[in-house]
């Protein structure tokens, strides 16, 4: 699912109990993370939960990053799906000048969720980004 189609869905629903619903759903959608990747290699500091993001990168001057991660719960698994979503499959350079900003304030996660996972998203983001950053210099 790419990120416009959860925008949009985001857009259908007018509760934000429904909002956290599919967002666990979204997050229930992911790929299964292999068990060993679950280490501290893969994890993401200054999340409250634990996280776990892991890469591909495509040969070439600016490699197209494949991301895909995990999470121990619910609803932080559905934020990793819509970082996903945002992030995965797109050259370093896209990745690296994306406003996430703008669109997690589309979606109105800034206002309705706390500041742990917050913060924990701000984590995550600046993983992924400094992913595509390493992959570039390569």
């Amino acid at each position: 699912m790419d990120i416009e189609e959860i925008a949009e869905n985001f857009e259908l629903l007018d509760e934000w109990e429904d909002r956290y619903k599919y967002l666990i759903e979204l997050g229930d959608q992911l790929e299964p993370f292999p068990a060993e990747k679950q280490d501290q290699a893969h994890k993401v500091q200054g999340c409250v939960s634990q996280v776990w993001i892991d890469s591909r990168a495509e040969d070439g001057g600016d490699p197209v990053i494949h991301y895909s991660g995990t999470s121990d719960a619910h609803i932080v698994r559905g934020l990793i799906a819509v970082t996903l979503a945002l992030f995965s499959g797109r050259p370093a350079s896209e990745i690296l000048a994306t406003d996430e900003g703008a669109v997690f304030d589309r979606l109105g996660l800034k206002e309705h969720i706390t500041p742990q996972r917050s913060n924990g998203l701000k984590s995550m983001v600046q993983r992924v980004k400094d992913i595509a950053t390493q992959a570039r210099a390569a």
